[in-house]
């Protein structure tokens, strides 16, 4: 009798001990990715920097690219949601008319980007997707940063130019660019014009109606410009990272892409 109470006991337990165990693996399981290091630790590296990280750890079946540009990208928006609540709680985070705006710009970027990848030649594979997603990922947060680094406003009045007025403001010159009357020099090329000519030659290497829709696309990008003027060459830059063929992907027309990308991910 005793002996049958034992086993029972025993059967009884076993499950619960697997429970906690279960339990324990599942608390655990939302750092794997992070190979057991804090955010901070892994944002002060770099992107590629965490990723060869994580490809050298070997832990997992998963490729280590997908799991180093998920893992990051996770931290990459905890960062930014704190950012948000800081500010908001401060109230000096962006106005209403602002968020939306900037859900504009970012509606707009995804259909660019989608449109994009599909279309680029050869078309984006998963990891460059996600890096792509990754590289959108800071125009959120320097939307936010741009209210934590922004004075305080003047009593009765706005600390800064909204948004919407930003795209009616003209551009300030180009650092290197010729002045008006002046005649041409051989001053270096400044890298907003490098970043548009190299824009422009990746959409003259696709089908007339592949550049139109592409160029159609990003015109609504430009639109919004939610966030500060000088972020423009951040914008033309990730257009070119999402165009451009990835280092170990053929160029359009069977020219090897250049050794090295014009527009890596930044961060």
């Amino acid at each position: 009798m005793r002996i049958a109470i034992a086993w029972a006991l025993l059967l009884l337990l076993t499950p619960a001990s697997s429970v906690a165990q279960s339990q324990k693996k599942s608390r655990r399981s939302p750092d794997s990715d992070l190979l057991g290091m804090t955010c901070s630790q892994v944002l002060a590296m770099t992107s590629s920097e965490w990723i060869a990280k994580v490809a050298s750890a070997a832990d997992s079946s998963e490729d280590p690219r997908l799991r180093g540009i998920k893992g990051y990208g996770k931290c990459y928006d905890e960062r930014t949601d704190r950012l948000a609540a800081s500010l908001a709680r401060s109230r000096k985070g962006p106005s209403l008319r602002a968020r939306t705006s900037f859900r504009g710009f970012v509606a707009a970027l995804d259909d660019f980007t989608s449109k994009a990848l599909a279309d680029s030649q050869p078309p984006g594979d998963d990891s460059k997707k996600l890096y792509a997603a990754l590289y959108e990922k800071e125009f959120r947060y320097q939307f936010y940063q741009s209210y934590e680094r922004k004075p305080a406003p003047a009593s009765g009045g706005p600390a800064v130019t909204p948004p919407s007025q930003l795209a009616a403001k003209p551009a300030p010159p180009e650092a290197g660019a010729p002045v008006a009357g002046e005649k041409p020099s051989n001053a270096p090329v400044s890298e907003m014009t490098r970043a548009k000519n190299r824009f422009g030659e990746l959409l003259d290497n696709m089908p007339a109606d592949k550049l139109h829709e592409i160029h159609a696309a990003f015109g609504k990008v430009v639109e919004f410009q939610p966030i500060a003027s000088n972020q423009e060459l951040t914008l033309y830059r990730y257009a070119i990272f999402v165009l451009e063929p990835s280092a170990s992907q053929p160029g359009p027309a069977g020219h090897p892409p250049a050794a090295k990308p014009f527009a890596p991910p930044p961060f």
